[in-house]
């Protein structure tokens, strides 16, 4: 088999540096998860392989170098981010990617798209009035949500933020917990409040929960009300009922948005209960303002692990539906 290589002259020795990490660390993890060679001499990069991979590695660090020129620190996790964008599309503009950010987090890193599946869901949710945004654990699709939202709301374009999920492991009944809403709200609405803590201030974020800006709104409190120039986000909605859903998308006021996250394939609803996300995506799906967003486990941003995890439990569940599906005393043919 014939080793094929391809060079890549970066030109800028303070380029090389931080493209190939501390260590050369970038270098060596990109060697190791494509299965080709990268070394380098003085400012060019060699990339050899037997499978062609090697072209797919030297457009990485072609990319990372662009973006190193303007002034961006590349971290580990945007060398991940870059390879998972062109693995899903080689000629993809990885730049493009990373320049689009939404909102700058607290540490003054943008927050951007991560895949070209994330992409879609961020132009999903700047062109329509309500967007689905579905997939499973890890892939962006409550943290994008709530990064749009706190951008709109900065922008002047919405004056609140109202946040809600369903309560199904309380059945609704939140009297029982103790203290006043928030607090028996807490423990269901915690993944957004974690997205907010990234984006505002502490002392900014209790005014805005205080004076409300941000209100926390659980989805049996939402009857009979219409949100004017709100940008509402409801997470976790796969545990949503049909007829919830139904009372909840038509809360949505002039100037509203909504977002609507979950993971079809994971509700807590009781047994044969149809779930409200899967109902609408359905029967909306074609509705003019209404987006819908698929991420899946390739979109999974967390740590790496994540991601195996994820795939493991879908295999786990294909391979106990096909055994439920095979005769009795037999193999399915």
């Amino acid at each position: 088999m014939t080793t094929s290589v391809d060079t890549l002259d970066v030109g800028d020795p303070r380029v090389l540096k931080e493209i190939a990490g501390e260590l050369g660390a970038h270098l060596t993890w990109v060697a190791d998860t494509l299965g080709v060679h990268v070394s380098h001499k003085g400012t060019v990069l060699r990339f050899a392989s037997d499978d062609g991979r090697h072209h797919l590695a030297m457009r990485l660090f072609a990319e990372l170098a662009r973006l190193a020129e303007g002034g961006h620190h590349v971290h580990p996790t945007d060398v991940r981010d870059a390879l998972r964008i062109l693995t899903a599309d080689p000629q993809a503009d990885v730049v493009a990617f990373f320049r689009d950010a939404v909102l700058m987090d607290l540490r003054k890193r943008p927050i951007v798209a991560r895949s070209p599946n994330q992409r879609s869901y961020l132009a999903a949710l700047r062109a329509y009035d309500i967007v689905f945004g579905l997939g499973p654990a890890g892939t962006g699709k409550t943290y994008l949500a709530m990064a749009s939202a706190v951008a709109a709301l900065k922008r002047g374009q919405v004056r609140r933020i109202v946040l809600s999920r369903p309560a199904v492991e309380a059945g609704e009944k939140l009297g029982f917990l103790p203290g006043d809403l928030a607090d028996k709200v807490d423990p269901y609405l915690r993944p957004l409040f974690d997205a907010l803590g990234d984006m505002i201030e502490r002392d900014e974020l209790a005014h805005l929960f205080d004076n409300g800006t941000i209100e926390v709104a659980p989805l049996a409190f939402m009857r009979g009300r219409t949100l004017n120039d709100c940008y509402v986000v409801l997470d976790e909605a796969q545990n949503a009922t049909v007829e919830q859903m139904r009372m909840f998308l038509t809360r949505l006021g002039d100037r509203g948005r909504m977002v609507i996250t979950g993971d079809t394939s994971q509700t807590d609803l009781p047994h044969r209960q149809t779930s409200g996300l899967a109902h609408a995506v359905r029967i909306l799906s074609g509705v003019p303002a209404v987006g819908v967003a698929q991420m899946t486990s390739e979109d999974v941003v967390r740590h790496p692990l994540v991601a195996a995890i994820i795939e493991a439990y879908e295999h786990d569940d294909r391979r106990k539906a096909l055994r439920a599906e095979a005769p009795p005393g037999g193999t399915r043919s």
